[in-house]
């Protein structure tokens, strides 16, 4: 046996590797500039993780995604492998520390994302460290022409100089041809060794249906296939609107969205992983570091902005080989609500100069100040506050992330901040009478030695861990002391946190980026044409429209999807069905559902003859959504 297959079995309990990823393991060993470009499902961090462990020295991941950085090296660490993660909001002092572990402490993985490489003296400590191996996860975001660009990672290339002999590897789950061959350049990829999976999912029946009632064709599509399904939706009022749904129509169901606190994210994520309920309605907040194989359904209800971030929600589902349904549900008007969600919510440089001059105003930073500081934000009280349109500025807030002029973490948290407000004698006086409160307090004392003369936020589970206590034990004794009037203390909920990365330069700013907010709108309206043209096209198979979008020919059609199907079925004579609705619709108005049932033919035929119908002025739609005859 190998030991790069030993080293799989003994962490990861596989018995062999999947496709290309023994082959993009073997090319590292052998020092090799390395791109993997591998479908979503394929095990990306597998082709880093086990050459890493098998060299002496550390593998720096560079990665923009918080959340997956967190998932890895949680999983790493249940493995008995040490594993570091540079995230934001960690203080100066913290990362001085976790560097130090990383140099002596015998670590195998330090993650961080490329706007760390851009503070000079981390790149300092980083160039001391016994590097075996830089891995760049999404590195589409490298390119100006990738769905994701960040400027930040234009710095990764200048690695290169320091760690000369250190292989490269940049893995992403989609790139077209452009966007690889930019990849390449701008990381200054030596003679790389190109690893390609096909884009072809020869198990995942792709599915365009336009419907009138999406939530019956739901109910339809989870009867039939019982396994874990994902419903991907676009905001968080949907998901749990969904949910309630589909629970009322007896699904055990639940939902998953950013503004859901932590635990919440973890006992749903787990109702689902476990089995005990069927379906996971979401956002595309849910699916990072997901990997379960047997989901048999995924379901997009309102229409995505790319097709490479379609491809990578649908790719979630039939990882176990087996046949799955990824299903797109379109209606007329979906089309108009995407544009007004993806289109014309893209934010000028007019409209981002003046957000985040605002911004800067907001939280009461001076032209020149701001760096490393850090606020709880919320996007609709600042919206409400100065009349911003809220998707406008979101959007343009994020741009702002990933140009790396601030860093805007979307996690819900519950930001706590106290004061001491009697003196310290009377504080250790309350001690001595309250012994069963003495290692809550004593730790918040030694955590925070400012606390007497400021206002201090404090970090809850820390304290936790330090006085051996449950959190709500230490909420009751904050409230009890701020009854007898010990402490000023303060608690609400966040929908985020900003850190501001770069001093207020305001047009100074904007004119510096301004430039990519150009080549990233041209981008989004040329992803969503691509999204409407795979809806569009009835004339193509789905596997293949989406093979060749990511620049692969398919030489057939896949056979399963619903053009494959449809050419499959014997041609119904439309006029016979007209007929027939006409006959209905003599006795009574009706519902194209009860005309479907009553004449036992599918939805699309009979949609496609109400409209024809409808088209020669032979019936008529009714208020309450009933067909007459004219």
């Amino acid at each position: 046996m190998s030991e790069t297959l030993a080293i799989l079995q003994k962490y990861w309990k596989h018995d062999a590797f999947r496709s290309p990823q023994d082959e993009i393991i073997n090319s590292i060993l052998d020092g090799k500039d390395t791109f993997g470009l591998m479908p979503t499902g394929g095990g990306k961090s597998i082709c880093f993780q086990i050459p890493a462990l098998m060299k002496d020295g550390i593998c720096l991941v560079i990665s923009p995604l918080v959340a997956l950085m967190k998932d890895q090296v949680q999983r790493l660490q249940k493995l008995g492998i040490k594993a570091i993660a540079l995230t934001g909001g960690i203080r100066s002092e913290e990362i001085i520390t976790l560097l130090d572990n990383c140099e002596f402490g015998n670590y195998k993985f330090l993650y961080l994302s490329p706007e760390r490489l851009q503070a000079d003296w981390i790149l300092e400590r980083i160039k001391n460290l016994p590097i075996n191996l830089i891995a760049i996860d999404e590195a589409h975001c490298v390119s100006q022409w990738g769905h994701d660009f960040r400027p930040a990672y234009l710095k990764i290339a200048n690695l290169k100089t320091h760690f000369p002999k250190v292989p490269f590897l940049a893995l992403t789950a989609s790139a077209t041809n452009r966007v690889l061959e930019d990849v390449i350049l701008q990381l200054g990829l030596e003679k790389p060794v190109i690893f390609k999976k096909s884009f072809a999912r020869k198990n995942i029946a792709y599915m365009v249906f336009e419907v009138e009632d999406k939530l019956y064709r739901i109910e339809q599509i989870l009867k039939k296939n019982p396994q874990p399904s994902i419903i991907y939706v676009r905001n968080r009022k949907s998901c749990s609107e969904t949910a309630s749904q589909l629970q009322s129509l007896g699904f055990k169901s639940t939902f998953y969205h950013g503004g859901l606190s932590i635990k919440e994210k973890e006992k749903n994520r787990n109702l689902w992983m476990n089995e005990e309920i069927q379906v996971m309605v979401a956002t595309n907040a849910f699916g990072m570091g997901i990997d379960k194989a047997n989901v048999k359904t995924v379901i997009h209800i309102h229409l995505p902005e790319s097709m490479e971030s379609y491809y990578q929600e649908a790719g979630r589902a039939g990882r176990d080989d087996k046949k799955a349904f990824a299903v797109l549900l379109t209606s007329p008007s979906d089309k108009a609500q995407a544009q007004s969600q993806f289109i014309n919510v893209l934010p000028d440089k007019k409209i981002l100069t003046q957000i985040y001059i605002k911004l800067c105003t907001y939280f009461q930073i001076a032209y020149g100040e701001g760096i490393n500081e850090q606020f709880s934000f919320n996007l609709n009280h600042f919206c409400q506050k100065y009349g911003f349109p809220t998707l406008k500025t979101f959007n343009a807030i994020q741009f702002l992330d990933r140009q790396g002029v601030l860093s805007l973490s979307q996690e819900y948290s519950e930001r706590i901040t106290m004061q001491f407000v009697i003196e310290s004698k009377e504080v250790i006086r309350y001690i001595s009478l309250n012994p069963n409160e003495e290692a809550v307090i004593l730790s918040i004392l030694r955590t925070y030695p400012g606390i007497y003369e400021s206002q201090t936020a404090i970090n809850l589970s820390l304290i936790a861990k330090k006085a051996s206590c449950e959190e709500a034990v230490i909420h009751s004794i904050l409230e009890k002391l701020k009854s007898r009037d010990i402490i000023d203390y303060h608690k609400k909920n966040n929908d985020a946190t900003i850190i501001f990365n770069e001093i207020r330069e305001d047009e100074r700013t904007i004119n510096r980026i301004s430039k990519y907010l150009e080549n990233q709108n041209k981008q989004k309206v040329a992803q969503f044409e691509s999204v409407l043209n795979y809806i569009n096209e009835k004339n193509v198979c789905k596997s293949r429209l989406i093979a060749e979008y990511f620049g692969e020919k398919a030489v057939a059609d896949c056979g399963i999807c619903s053009y494959c199907l449809s050419k499959e079925t014997k041609s119904i004579d439309s006029s016979l069905i007209s007929e027939k609705i006409i006959g209905l619709l003599k006795i009574q108005e009706m519902s194209s559902r009860e005309i479907q049932k009553l004449t036992k033919n599918t939805e699309d035929d009979i949609i496609f003859a109400l409209q024809n119908l409808l088209e020669n002025n032979k019936i008529a739609v009714k208020p309450n959504n009933k067909y007459s005859l004219k």
